[in-house]
């Protein structure tokens, strides 16, 4: 392969076309394309070569992933509280600082974490913690997933975002982006990772993105809030579990456009609208969107990630940055998913507070000709907790339009505080807990409607 030249006088000609760089851009996002972005059917499940790796970590490690993640959570409020109390040497600057030397309420939710896992695990303690759907299904069921599916997303995800691929995609689709979203048109592989992977992974993307001051702070808001869905492989898992796996293509659909509607909608509303165009303070402004001039916009897009290429990491920073990454999503994250995730589950399992606050939804639902309406209610805002309380509620309901439109509600809902809630109050990007549940609340109140009438179309 020869060297591909440049217009000198272009705009994006500050980096070395050649065939050296083209290739430091080519393979490393070709990987990380097959990893994150490329569906496998695998058996009767749809998933992607990061979760295939997760999965077979999963089932290597098996019953001793729920002791793994106890010792973790333990490790994380020692050293928490070594740091803070002794201070020695290596917490006292930089990124361990950071990990370590938090606020009191974060370290008491790690302490909490702890307790709860401990509890969980040696069965001892109130059975609102212990029980097998609230810390049984933070221990049991989520952590082994966040330990295998993080450790691998943390070690791979520079192949997707530091060799030029964001830039690309960025460039390629910039200007509908900006038009429709507001976005930056590298927001598109947030929303890709999310759609084929997790809506973890689109969190965990957004949130380097605007650490590295790629995103302002209104975009990353935006971004993490309404472009995170969960992936195709849950959404077969929830229509499976609520026995309308032979409506996927129409439920998927609906999925899609209700929350395409929202991505439009929601961040032109308070909060998300108010949020202000600026940088994380550490790093300003690093994205400079610069005129494609006389080179067409699919060269100007291959010069832009062939420049990020040549200034991606070496292999040994590299290295040191995705174990950094991984120690911080294991030390710092997996508690506070524990901890929150622990207390909504207590709460919408053994209190009535979401049946109370579901009560004005039944006349809502009745206006909208949903079936069941008292039995729904509570399982459109009990989501909030947890991505997967929504189904178990619908589960029981006998109308199948009903299902659907519960089951669709939860997928283009977003905000569960059982773990993208969590990731985002962990993350630096500026989301409040009471900003989170505006959010959640405006998008039930704008998806809603449009999946019951495209429920009704469908079961016409």
């Amino acid at each position: 392969m020869s060297a591909i030249d440049t217009t000198p006088e272009s705009p994006a000609s500050n980096g070395s076309m050649s065939t050296r760089n083209l290739l430091k851009f080519l393979i490393p996002s070709l990987i990380g394309v097959s990893l994150f972005l490329i569906p496998f059917q695998v058996g009767d499940t749809i998933n992607i070569g990061m979760g295939l790796m997760a999965d077979g970590l999963k089932a290597l490690l098996g019953d001793a992933l729920p002791a793994i993640a106890v010792a973790v959570l333990c490790l994380s409020v020692l050293l928490t509280a070594w740091a803070k109390l002794a201070k020695p040497q290596w917490a006292s600057k930089g990124a361990l600082n950071e990990m370590f030397d938090v606020g009191p309420l974060w370290f008491a939710m790690r302490v909490l974490g702890a307790a709860f896992a401990l509890m969980t695990y040696f069965q001892f303690g109130p059975t609102v913690v212990t029980a097998d759907f609230t810390g049984g299904v933070m221990l049991n069921d989520l952590a082994p997933v966040l330990l295998t599916f993080f450790f691998f997303a943390a070690l791979l995800l520079p192949f997707l975002v530091d060799f030029g691929f964001m830039e690309f995609i960025g460039s390629l689709v910039r200007k509908p982006f900006r038009l429709i979203f507001g976005l930056p048109g590298r927001s598109a592989i947030d929303a890709t990772a999310s759609w084929m992977g997790s809506g973890t992974v689109g969190v965990l993307i957004t949130t380097q993105q605007y650490e590295r001051g790629y995103y302002n702070r209104r975009e990353a808001s935006v971004i993490a809030t309404n472009f995170s869905i969960v992936s195709i492989a849950f959404a077969l898992l929830v229509t499976s579990f609520i026995g309308i796996n032979h409506l996927f293509v129409p439920f998927y659909l609906t999925v899609v456009v209700a929350g395409l509607i929202a991505a439009v909608i929601v961040p032109r509303l308070p909060p998300l609208s108010r949020k202000p165009d600026t940088y994380y303070e550490p790093v300003g402004c690093r994205l400079v969107e610069e005129s494609t001039g006389e080179l067409g916009i699919f060269r100007f897009s291959l010069m832009q990630a062939v420049n990020r290429a040549d200034k991606a990491p070496g292999p040994r920073e590299l290295a040191r940055n995705a174990l950094f990454n991984v120690a911080d999503i294991f030390l710092a994250l997996l508690p506070l998913v524990m901890a929150i995730g622990t207390v909504a589950l207590i709460l919408a399992e053994f209190t009535p507070l979401f049946t109370w606050l579901s009560y004005p939804m039944v006349p809502v639902l009745e206006l909208l000709r949903i079936p069941e309406a008292e039995a729904a209610a509570p399982a459109t805002l009990v989501g909030f907790a947890d991505m997967f309380l929504p189904a178990v509620l619908a589960n029981g309901i006998e109308s199948e339009l009903t299902r659907f439109v519960i089951a669709c509600l939860s997928l283009t809902q977003l905000i569960y505080m059982s773990e993208i809630g969590a990731l985002l109050m962990k993350s630096k990007i500026p989301l409040k807990l009471w900003e989170l549940l505006a959010i959640f609340l405006l998008r039930t109140a704008i998806t809603l409607p449009v999946i019951a009438f495209m429920a009704h179309v469908f079961f016409f």
